[in-house]
């Protein structure tokens, strides 16, 4: 009996080892030959690319384009700093009695780039930039790390407003042409006029605006309007000054001081960082908000940091799609606009009168 039991018991402990080595083999997936390796995952830190199409430069540089050489020089190295955009323009502001070489030596003792301080001999060029952040920023970011292109399209639009015959040469500037590089001067070396355009009319074809840019021109009609020049003689003895500013057209360099400009900040143009999300706006590549890349977060607050004392937040606000920040409250909707109007908002060495409210 004893026997027959044992019998029993062993044949059970058997049925049940059987029973759970099956179904560990079917619940265990059969090894694939073909199977790919799992993916890594991608580093988060890795750059993305976010050139701008030939188009897109079109579009941004066409409100400058027209602009004499050495000022298209200054406002594409100057827009690499935006803060100090604004911390030039403040000091602008604050210190309107201050004029020629008298304004021109407390410039230099400011710790601005020096195309920042240039753009103090065309307050109304620096007050525009002020009031068009985003595209300030745009423009800096496109010209630091598309530069060439950036310099191309600048001739692009030149031909075209060219062969629609909106281009050329007169009293206020010398129009030439050097191969397929289109130079523009000042007429009279001491003074220079900045040109008063409207993009969507002077190239021959419709240019659109870049998105949130406010217009700052006042000229109707497809041509150039000339407003009052600024006499740069009273800057000469600053390294800074007009002289020192101008274009390598060859080989696609812009030139400070007689060699290619070196940019001394990559606060604003830390591309992984503005990958990493340190942004507010679309996704990589929405141009509505990229101006400010890298801005955000600690990138803001360090460059209010620089600020500081009664600048401290400088950028308060501002929106960052370059629509109207209170700027009637510093005169210039009368002025009818500031790049374009050539109008001094407060003499800086304007020549011919016209003072800063």
């Amino acid at each position: 009996m004893r026997t027959k039991f044992s019998k029993i018991i062993l044949t059970y402990v058997l049925s049940c080892a059987v029973a759970l080595a099956t179904s560990a083999s079917l619940f265990a997936a059969p090894p694939n030959q073909n199977d790919a390796p799992p993916a890594q995952p991608q580093a988060q830190d890795q750059p993305m690319s976010s050139q701008l199409t030939p188009e897109q430069l079109q579009e941004l540089v066409a409100p400058i384009a027209l602009y004499p050489d050495a000022l298209v020089a200054q406002i594409l190295a100057a827009s690499a700093y935006p803060t100090q955009i604004v911390e030039a323009e403040r000091f602008m502001q604050q210190n309107p009695d201050l004029k020629g070489a008298g304004l021109g030596a407390e410039v230099d003792k400011q710790d601005w780039d020096p195309s920042v301080k240039a753009l103090t001999q065309f307050p109304s060029v620096l007050a525009d930039m002020d009031k068009n952040l985003s595209w300030t920023s745009e423009l800096g970011d496109a010209n630091y790390n598309q530069q060439a292109d950036v310099m191309g399209a600048v001739q692009f639009m030149r031909q075209k407003a060219q062969q629609a015959g909106n281009l050329k040469t007169t009293p206020q500037q010398t129009v030439t042409t050097q191969g397929p590089t289109v130079v523009i001067q000042p007429a009279n070396p001491d003074v220079v006029y900045v040109p008063s355009y409207d993009p969507e009319l002077i190239y021959g074809y419709p240019v659109g605006l870049w998105p949130g840019f406010y217009p700052w021109w006042g000229a109707p009609g497809p041509y150039i309007s000339w407003g009052v020049g600024f006499g740069i003689g009273p800057f000469f003895g600053f390294g800074w000054g007009w002289n020192a500013w101008g274009f390598d057209w060859y080989n696609r360099g812009l030139l400070y001081g007689g060699g290619r400009y070196a940019f001394h900040s990559h606060a604003f143009y830390d591309r992984n960082a503005y990958f990493r999300g340190n942004y507010r706006g679309d996704a990589p590549g929405a141009r509505g908000d990229r101006g400010f890349r890298g801005y955000g977060d600690a990138g803001r607050a360090g460059a209010e940091g620089r600020a500081g004392g009664t600048r401290s937040g400088a950028f308060g606000g501002y929106d960052r799609g370059g629509e109207t920040r209170g700027y009637s409250s510093r005169g210039r909707a009368s002025m009818g606009g500031g790049f374009g109007g050539g109008g001094g908002f407060h003499g800086g060495g304007g020549h011919g009168g016209g003072g800063r409210r």
